[in-house]
């Protein structure tokens, strides 16, 4: 009979345990699922810290968690929506404003909220080169053949050299250059690594440079310039040829500018929960941002040592989130 009694009581203590395990949300010990959370890398820097923070935290949590390398603006539309990536931290109104459209009209994905820092993209110049061309940051000042000409290269002359990003991220430079009649040569640089090489390079010898800046970055604050002021971006700028200065083009106008945005796989708030509350709640700031990406392309720090301190001097921080 004790024994009985002792059996039932076990059994009744079994069957609160695994009730009070499906109510409690996630932890070390028990996450929803055992299948890997994918978290998008992509080809800069500052978006790569935060998915590895971002997917640090959630292994602390007891996820398992892989980093593909995926296309930036694709993976909107394909990793993204069929569940080959789950999260993607860094979608910029700068550039992917279109991409997130589409992404949003397959109803496979969803827009998690905004990462923090603003973003900005912009044609940009130290400030060294308003000798040869007094007339900036107005863009008509590049209008001038010898102020274009300062900007050459012996691959571009007499026309000014400007290098733009890696292709995969658009941006409608050549188009901006055509619609603005701009007697300049658009290099797409291989790598973003590279670009800021080249920046850093030309920097040191007051050499002509004019490229593409992001803002949150290092580069603004570690090198003296200004961004060149476009007509400023109206949606219509790229769809209408009628708006703007030239009205047989579009792309006759600035980059836009706005927020930035993380985006996951529709199924992820469904297959793993509290992962899901984690990674709409993770915010960072700009200058801290700024400051880690300058820690791994400046310092040479290793990335994964700089995602794991920023995780171990948050502790309280994500713990929060995933309450």
């Amino acid at each position: 009979m004790d024994c009985l009694k002792t059996l039932r009581r076990s059994g009744l203590a079994a069957v609160a345990a695994a009730l009070l395990m499906a109510a409690s949300p996630a932890s070390a010990a028990s996450p929803e699922s055992s299948d890997p959370i994918k978290v998008a890398l992509f080809d800069w820097t500052s978006v790569n810290l935060n998915a590895k923070i971002l997917g640090g935290i959630l292994e602390k949590l007891g996820y398992n968690v892989e980093y593909p390398t995926a296309d930036y603006l694709s993976s909107l539309t394909t990793g993204l929506t069929n569940g080959d990536l789950t999260l993607g931290v860094e979608y910029w109104d700068t550039t992917a404003g279109e991409a997130m459209k589409a992404s949003d009209a397959t109803k496979q994905t969803e827009r998690l909220g905004k990462l923090g820092p603003k973003a900005k993209e912009e044609w940009w110049y130290p400030l060294y080169m308003k000798e040869k061309c007094p007339g900036l940051p107005d863009w008509k000042a590049l209008l001038d053949p010898k102020c274009a000409e300062a900007f050459s290269t012996p691959d571009t002359a007499p026309k000014g050299r400007y290098l733009g990003g890696p292709v995969t991220w658009e941006g409608f430079d050549d188009e901006r250059v055509a619609a603005l009649k701009l007697p300049f040569t658009v290099i797409h640089a291989g790598t973003d690594g590279a670009m800021f090489a080249e920046l850093d390079s030309a920097y040191q010898r007051k050499a002509p440079i004019m490229l593409w800046i992001y803002s949150p970055h290092w580069a603004t604050a570690k090198y003296q310039g200004e961004w060149v002021q476009f007509p400023e971006y109206e949606p219509a700028c790229y769809s209408d040829p009628k708006w703007g200065v030239n009205p047989d083009a579009k792309y006759d106008c600035g980059k836009p500018h706005g927020e930035i945005w993380k985006y996951a796989w529709s199924g992820m708030k469904d297959k793993w929960p509290l992962a899901y509350k984690v990674a709409k709640a993770y915010t960072i700031d700009t200058d801290e941002l700024n400051k880690l990406s300058g820690q791994v392309d400046l310092e040479g720090k290793n990335m994964d040592d700089v995602a794991a301190k920023w995780i171990a001097d948050h502790e309280s921080t994500w713990k929060a989130w995933a309450q």
